[in-house]
């Protein structure tokens, strides 16, 4: 199949005609569409599909013995955020296929296995841990921690796992598989506007993290407890979220409040707790520590008029990570001096690169919005997405 035939088959899967945003969380009926895509794909190549214990699927082209340990990986993932857009993960899925294709089509006589991956849980739009396949992949996430993470409906990751057929006390650092893996080369749409030329080479991921605020207050009625008897959380949430806001400006961070759960959740009732996240980053570790270390502070300060509690929990954090360099120049070098960019979307290129060589190539997204419906890519940048994609893996696997 051309590149379109597979964009147009997987776009209908888990999107919302109403909004035009996509919903596909991991293990749920749209993702395990997607999965059966990845499979059905795969199998029409004849590539070897590999399913480890932590959920990731890689299709091998030219598997050999894996012993050397020399194996080039591609690829990204198939789930999104929240009413997310088409192209972040799958357009790095998609064009992986059709670089193998190009390369089959030209004949080229690889030196070294291809591996197309599609990693689990990225977005952790689910289960809160972005990154959460590779992440357990690599060993940057305790197994026992992961197993007992939940989703909205309460179900652990344990439980989602057992009932997709996986057993949850396998999951874990899989050397084996990383051991078979010479880098990794994740194509991704770009999410921003700093990318002029339709192709870009990434040259860092900037610092950052996710972050739980539990406020604590007293459920009440909203006609008849008096104002000055209210443990209101959703006063000192209100200010945690102006903090967010002022903290950011003033360390030269970004600082998002996104979600949020208020319980009971009544428009007649004074709420009895509230749970929300915030997101930061930033150019330094010191200044996203920092930003986090003030808004904790302020929603304090904010909490104690109104006697209610404060908790601070670490979700995930990822301190700066810069892409191996030789392999950067190699890749740029490969395209002809690619444009060299920083990004600050988090992606589990960025998490492997702490396991082994890895490296990002962008592809234009002339809205610069993403994890929205907005989120787009030129048909004639994405071609080029796959043309540069399939120069890298010519070099990188053929040479």
């Amino acid at each position: 199949m051309s590149f379109e035939e597979m964009w147009a088959a997987l776009l209908p899967v888990g999107r919302d005609e109403a909004t035009g945003g996509y919903h596909r969380f991991a293990w749920t009926p749209p993702e395990l569409e997607c999965r059966a895509w990845f499979v059905d794909e795969a199998r029409r190549r004849d590539l070897h599909v590999e399913h480890d214990p932590n959920g990731n699927m890689v299709a091998w082209w030219w598997p050999g013995d894996g012993s050397r340990g020399d194996a080039v990986l591609t690829g990204s993932h198939l789930d999104s955020v929240p009413g997310g857009g088409a192209f972040d993960g799958p357009l790095g899925v998609v064009s992986a296929f059709a670089a193998v294709d190009a390369l089959r089509e030209r004949g080229a006589a690889l030196t070294r296995p291809i591996g197309i991956g599609a990693f689990a849980e990225e977005e952790g739009a689910r289960f809160g841990v972005a990154c959460l396949g590779s992440r357990l992949l690599s060993g940057a996430i305790d197994p026992a921690r992961a197993r007992a993470l939940t989703d909205g409906d309460g179900r652990t990751f344990a439980e989602v796992m057992h009932n997709a057929g996986l057993d949850p006390d396998a999951i874990g650092p899989d050397d084996d598989l990383l051991g078979r893996i010479g880098c990794f080369v994740e194509l991704h749409v770009e999410q921003g506007r700093a990318l002029r030329e339709p192709v870009g080479v990434a040259s860092a991921i900037v610092p950052h993290g996710r972050w739980r605020f539990d406020f604590g207050g007293e459920g009440n009625h909203a006609g008849t407890t008096a104002l000055p008897d209210r443990r209101d959380p959703m006063l000192p949430f209100a200010g945690m979220v102006i903090a967010a806001r002022e903290a950011a400006e003033r360390n030269g961070t970004v600082a998002t409040v996104g979600k949020a759960r208020v319980v009971p959740g009544g428009v007649n009732a004074v709420a009895s707790s509230v749970t929300a996240w915030l997101d930061a980053r930033g150019p330094a570790d010191e200044a996203v520590r920092r930003t986090v270390k003030q808004i904790d502070e302020a929603a304090r300060v904010a909490a104690r008029p109104h006697r209610v509690s404060v908790d601070l929990a670490e979700e995930s954090y990822t301190e700066i990570v810069d892409f191996d360099l030789a392999l950067r120049d190699r890749i740029a070098g490969t395209l002809g001096g690619a444009p060299v960019l920083p990004t600050g979307a988090g992606h589990d290129a960025g998490i492997l690169s702490a396991r082994l060589p890895t490296a990002m190539l962008f592809v234009r997204n002339p809205t610069g919005v993403s994890h929205d419906p907005a989120e787009f890519a030129e048909p004639a940048d994405r071609l080029a997405g796959v043309e540069a994609l399939t120069a890298v893996l010519d070099d990188l696997a053929c040479g």
